[in-house]
Order: structure tokens, then sequence, then C-alpha cells
């Protein structure tokens, strides 16, 4: 037997036996675990072994009481394996609320799965996939995973609580080298320092955590990474199908990506001869991006291809031109290819798009990157393109990637970079309402808005990707009004490096207004209500978040029926706070309302004790979107 996993069962000798009739009860949970969890995680034995730079064991063990049916999710096993995983062996086994054995996996139960059920993507990924289906609570699963990496670019990380409501009474990791290799690792919200063993030439770093109660995850807080125990592993030196690469520095990673993409910008002849076409005699470096940017996005269309090292090397330009497809490697490669026949130069760049907005730590480098893009520097500004998108203008990311750090990759290696971050002067929303109330409070409206900035990224997508049925369609469930229809829309689109949209709604409301007796209720603020309310008298345990900083403005002219005159009017309204600041104000003026309202959201992280000026701040919004104006009929004399 491997020197190594004697050591193992020496130290956690759980891992390598059964567990008797009654270890996994129920009862024997500690009370201060039960409180908020929907799991328990009873016990959790992970353990990576580095054989050398190109391969590694991974060997997983670990214990869940379901509590409950909002637990069933992590009774799934789901593990994944492709051409540098290679699964061992898993096993399984079902436990009643005494601990008792019901059932146990058998490998005929497993399902294999495909990595995508997507016809866009193309990948060799695939996945062994249980659930023991059972719903009698609280009940126990164990599960044992062994597999092998064939490349050592990627370590496992380890996070105890992974997931909100989740308790842990016992979770250790152990991390098994050579003597002479350097691994690196760093910790968030872990007390102290790894334990260390030598034993037979190698290094064994040990961390554990003991009964750490269920995290309840509370609006507008950072990831759950940040708010628990959670320590990322990272290489130096490792291979990957025959490529070798360091990661001690982000210039040594840089340098490994630039290395798969060597020898891949190559161009076909009638492609130059197109760039050339297209840019030759423009003078404006801008432009020349541009031209071959919309080129790209005529020509190619994304395609998310996962096999082997194509999750990282992209297809050679030639390849890209001929099939007209790619993903966002192979796009980003060929879009830095038509730059280059143009005389410009530009960074390919890895990212993590989507919602992880700080998965990179800046002080640690790692491959935790899942997308690439584009961009070229022009004088003393920056061009970002988004090779992917057929869409979106030159210049522009939009939410996806904007606001977080990437890695710029050239000859000399790699280098930390920000993408662009949107703010209160770009964030816009410029709203013009013209509307008539008629005496059967029945209000036909015209709608004039402006859409900038990340604000007009989710139109962006409705106007490019929708049909003009699909976009009634959405128009009709997305005003918060109880009964209208949509006479008409249309929409104007400004693709530029500051792209808007503009928008314009012809809107019939039925009963807008109520009408009793000889008075008349009407909201001045027909469709820009905020919907953001916080529970109150909470006490809050993590910082405040806010991601995104805008500016809202609305203008609303509202002519009313003949015959009334006012009885009761708003005051006008003024928050200020350092979470934003709001105003509105309600005028008249011959037999008209007049009402201005602006909203400014500001962006940042705010210490917990400020959850109370929060939730004031919000509730004051919402109070005052709401307010009311009473006029009542006049009398005949």
């Amino acid at each position: 037997m491997n020197k190594f996993f004697l050591a193992v069962i020496f130290l956690f000798p759980a891992l390598f036996t059964n567990a008797s009739d009654g270890d996994f009860a129920v009862s024997k949970i500690p009370a201060p675990l039960l409180k908020n969890a929907n799991v328990i995680k009873r016990t959790e034995e992970e353990t990576f072994e580095l054989k050398n730079a190109g391969e590694a064991y991974h060997t997983y063990h670990y214990v869940l009481t379901i509590m409950n049916e909002n637990g069933d999710k992590y009774a799934e096993l789901t593990q994944f394996y492709n051409k540098f995983v290679d699964i061992r062996s898993i096993g399984g086994t079902l436990y009643d609320a005494n601990g008792k054995e019901v059932k146990k996996l058998k490998n005929k139960d497993l399902q294999d799965v495909s990595g995508t059920g997507d016809e866009s993507l193309i990948d060799d990924t695939r996945y062994k996939v249980f659930q023991f289906y059972y719903k009698v609570y609280p009940y126990t699963v164990e599960y044992n995973v062994e597999v092998k990496y064939n490349g050592t670019m990627f370590y496992p990380y380890w996070q105890p609580c992974d997931g909100e409501k989740v308790a842990v009474e016992e979770s250790h990791f152990i991390f098994s080298c050579p003597s002479n290799y350097e691994f690196r690792y760093k910790a968030l919200n872990y007390q102290g320092e790894p334990a260390i063993q030598n034993k037979n030439d190698r290094k064994i770093y040990t961390w554990q955590v003991k009964e750490l109660p269920a995290i309840l995850e509370e609006d507008l807080s950072s990831s759950l990474k940040k708010l628990t125990t959670y320590v990322r592993f990272g290489p130096t030196d490792f291979e990957m199908q025959n490529y070798k690469g360091n990661m001690r520095t982000w210039q040594d990673l840089g340098k490994f990506v630039y290395t798969l993409r060597m020898g891949r910008d190559d161009l076909p002849a009638e492609i130059k001869q197109k760039v050339h076409q297209l840019t030759d005699g423009v003078t404006d470096q801008r432009e020349k991006i541009r031209l071959l940017y919309q080129f790209l996005q005529s020509s190619t269309r994304y395609i998310s291809i996962q096999l082997g090292m194509g999750g990282w090397q992209p297809f050679d330009a030639k390849y890209v031109s001929s099939k007209g497809f790619g993903d966002c490697k192979a796009l980003s490669n060929y879009m830095y290819s038509l730059l280059k026949e143009a005389g410009i130069k530009s960074f390919y760049t890895l990212i993590t798009a989507g919602d992880e907005v700080d998965e990179v730590m800046t002080d640690f480098p790692s491959a935790s990157f899942n997308h690439v893009i584009l961009f070229a520097p022009v004088n003393k500004d920056t061009i970002w393109l988004e090779c992917t998108s057929q869409t979106l203008p030159a210049g522009y990311l939009g939410e996806f990637t904007s606001n977080r750090w990437a890695l710029a990759v050239d000859e000399n290696g790699g280098i930390l970079v920000h993408t662009p971050k949107y703010d209160l002067k770009e964030n816009l929303q410029i709203r013009k309402v013209k509307a008539v109330l008629d005496d059967q409070a029945y209000l036909d409206a015209k709608i004039a808005t402006r859409y900038e900035g990340l604000q007009q990224d989710h139109v962006h997508e409705l106007i490019n990707y929708l049909s003009k049925d699909k976009i009634k369609e959405h128009l009709q469930k997305y005003l918060d009004l109880a009964t209208y229809d949509i006479n008409s829309f249309d929409y104007k689109e400004n693709k530029s490096i500051h792209p808007f949209v503009d928008e314009s709604l012809d809107i019939s409301i039925s009963n807008y207004a109520t009408i009793t007796g000889k008075r008349l209720f009407i909201q001045p603020n027909i469709i820009s209500r905020s919907y953001r309310k916080l529970k109150s008298g909470e006490e809050r345990k993590y910082d405040i978040v806010l991601k995104t900083e805008y500016n809202d403005i609305d203008s609303v002219e509202i002519e009313l029926p003949k015959g009334y005159e006012p009885e009761v009017l708003p005051q006008n309204v003024s928050v200020a706070s350092k979470f934003g600041n709001y105003s509105c104000s309600v005028s008249l003026k011959d037999n008209k309302i007049y009402y201005y309202r602006e909203v400014k959201q500001y962006s940042g992280i705010f210490p917990s004790k400020d959850y109370d000026d929060l939730v004031k701040y919000y509730d004051a919004v919402y109070k005052a979107d709401r307010n009311k104006l009473v006029f009542v009929k006049k009398e005949n004399n």
C-alpha cells in the first residue's frame, strides 16, 4: 500500500473503515449544530496527494445528515471526469435517522451523463450522478470518491461549509506533496496554520475545523467563501498534456497561456486581404478596431469548446476563419490576429465572467478563469472587446465582465488589469412621461426612456435576441400595473463605447386612479416605483455589499379630468444617506400634475452596524414612491 495512505489511515482511520450501526444516529449530533440547519456535515475527510508535477490523486469521504427536503440537493453525488480526471472508485451508503444502514450504492445505479445538453457546446467532460431519493427525514448519506488527476494545473479547494444552512461537525483536508515541491495556499477565515508532518520524503499538511454552525446568508452580503472557512490551493510547477508551466506569479501563468497560443495567429491570405481592404486608408485607430470587430461579429458565431486542452488552448485563426465559429478563446485569438494584421497591438485577456466578480485573489496566482476577452491600448485609452458577442459595440463590456480583475497576456507573460467600472454618471435611466387621465380613471401614457450603461444591458438583450411578439409579451408582464395595454413600442439603439437605448411606449391603463364619490386618488409615480424592502429588527452579522451604482431621473406630466381641485398634496421628499440619495417633488399647474423624481444609488462595502440605516433609507424610498395626491370634485354653483 502507498506509504502516504498508510499515514492517512493512521491519522484518520474512519476513512477506511465501515461505520458501525448507530455511528451516524441523528441523536449524536451536538444540539447547537441543529439550529437553522437543513444539512449537517457529520464528517469530511479530503486528501490531495501530489505525486509529481503531472499526476495527483484526490480522495474524498463525507457524511451528510439531511434534516428536511430543503437539504435533498446535497444528498446527490455528482463527480465529473474527462481527459484529465479519471474516476478510480465511487461508493455510497444510505442510513436512517438511527444510523442504521438502509441501502448501498451499486455501480449500476450510477448515471453517466454528458457535461452539456446544449447543442452550442462541444465538451468531453461527463458526470457520474447518483441520488438515493429517500424521503424519510432525517436521513444520512455517506460517499467515498477517488479520482486521479492527469495534469496538475487545477487543485481542489477546501470549503467545509459549502452552502447556506449547512452545519459542520468536523472536516479535514490533507495535502501531501514531495518534500522538495513548493505548493501554495491562501486561507480565509481559518484560525492558525496547518499542521505539518515530514514523512517518507513527503510533506503532509492538515487543516481541520470542528462544530461550525449553519450560516444564514444575508441580503446584500459577500459570497459565501468570504464568510466562512475557505482555503485555496495552487501549484508552482505543473504539467498539462505535455505542456509544462509555472504558477508562482501571474507573469509565469501568463507565459504558460502565451505558449499555448504560439503559432495560432496566422490568417488565411484572403482574410489578410480583407483586413487591409477594411482598414487601409483609415487613420483613426478606434475606427480600425471598430471595423474589424464588426467584421468578426458578422462572420463568426460563438460555440463553447472544452475538449482536452481546448479548455485553455484556442483553435488557430485559420480554423475559425474556415469554420465560422469558435469559443471565447478562439474568437479572441482570431480578433487578436485581425488586429495584428492591421498593425494594432492587443492583449489576450483571461477573466472570470458572471456573478463571481471577486473570484481572482490578486495576491494568489491561480487559474480561476472561465472566459477570455481582448483589449487594445489606444493612445492613453483602452478598447475592450467581448469577442463572443455579435451585438455589443466595440469598447463596451457590460455587467458580465466589467469591474473585476483579469489577466492580460503577451510574449512577456501575464499582468493583472482591471476592467472598467461603470459608475453613477454612466448607468443612467432618464424617463419622461406624458399622460392624460379621464373621468373614468383611464390613463393614456406616452413614455420615453433612455437607458445608458449597465441599465441598458437588459434592453439590449431584449431587442437583439427576441422577436417583436416576444418583446410585447415581455412588456405585458414587465410593468407593475394591474391592467394595461401596450398600444405601441419602439426601440432605437446607439452602439457606441457608451451605449444607450431609447425606448418609446404608448400604453393605456384601466382604473389607474381611484375615484370614490367626489374624490380622486392618484399616484404620480406611474412606473418607476422602488420594490426594495429589507427585513427590519434583525441583527446584522456581515458587511453590506452594494455592487452597482446608478442614477434614475423621472419627469412625469399628468393631465387631469376637468373639474377637480387639490385637497391633499404630498410634501416634497429628500433623503440623503451614505448608500444613496433620493428626492421627489410634486407641483400643479393648468390642471396638470408635474412630478419629478431622482435616485442616486452608490456602490461600496459598508459595516454591518449600518444595516438599520440602510433599512430606513429603503423604507423611506419605498414609501415616498407610493405617495398619493387627493383631488376633490368642484361644487357647481
